[in-house]
This record gives structure tokens, C-alpha cells and sequence, in this order.
């Protein structure tokens, strides 16, 4: 018996060409199934963000033209997307932080 794969339920944001270029979007799309599947990803490809919450990672995705962030959050019955955002600097943007947890919160409280 295959085991069921985990619905993804995007929040936020969508990955689609452009601005992801093809192979960032291919990437994206497989990273993502492997997700599904129940794979845990680690470095480079995801890292864990506690400072979001617990459960929350983020996809690290290069592209041609910069990098593109994935916030998501393991749930047992589905992968969240929190946010889908391009990466200017080092640090995650504080507002992105908020946002996604201000996300989990209204999504919890369903």
C-alpha cells in the first residue's frame, strides 16, 4: 500500500515562471514533493526557522536572477506554505517573520 502523500496548502505566494526561472521552479516543485512524501530536508536545501515557530523551515531555492525563500510548516496532514518571497539579504526580513506567523496563527485558529 502506498502511504497518502500531504496536501500542500499555500497561505501565501505561488511558484510560477516567470519570475522563477524554469529550472527554479522545476526545483521548487520537486523539493516540495519530496515534502509530501514525508522526506525531511536539510541543508542546502531547506533550514529550520524556530524563530517563525515550531515545525517551520525554509526552502532555499537559486535561481538565475537571486534567491528564493519557501517558509513552510510540517503539519501531520500537510506541508504549509507560509510565504514564497525573493531573498535580498542576509537575514530574513523582520515583516516576513510576522507575516508568517500572524499566517500560522489564523490558520490554527480554523
Amino acid at each position: 500500500m502506498v502511504p497518502l502523500e500531504k496536501p500542500l496548502v499555500w497561505l501565501h505566494g505561488e511558484i510560477k515562471t516567470p519570475p522563477f526561472a524554469v529550472a527554479a521552479r522545476l526545483e521548487a516543485g520537486f523539493l516540495l514533493r519530496k515534502l509530501q512524501k514525508g522526506d525531511l530536508l536539510g541543508l542546502p536545501h531547506s533550514r529550520p526557522m524556530p524563530s517563525i515557530a515550531p515545525r517551520c523551515h525554509e526552502l532555499r531555492i537559486n535561481d538565475t536572477n537571486g534567491t528564493w525563500r519557501i517558509i513552510y510548516r510540517i503539519d501531520e496532514d500537510a506541508i504549509v506554505i507560509l510565504e514564497v518571497f525573493q531573498k535580498k539579504t542576509n537575514q530574513t526580513p523582520k515583516k516576513v517573520i510576522e507575516t508568517c506567523q500572524r499566517r500560522i496563527k489564523l490558520y490554527d485558529a480554523l
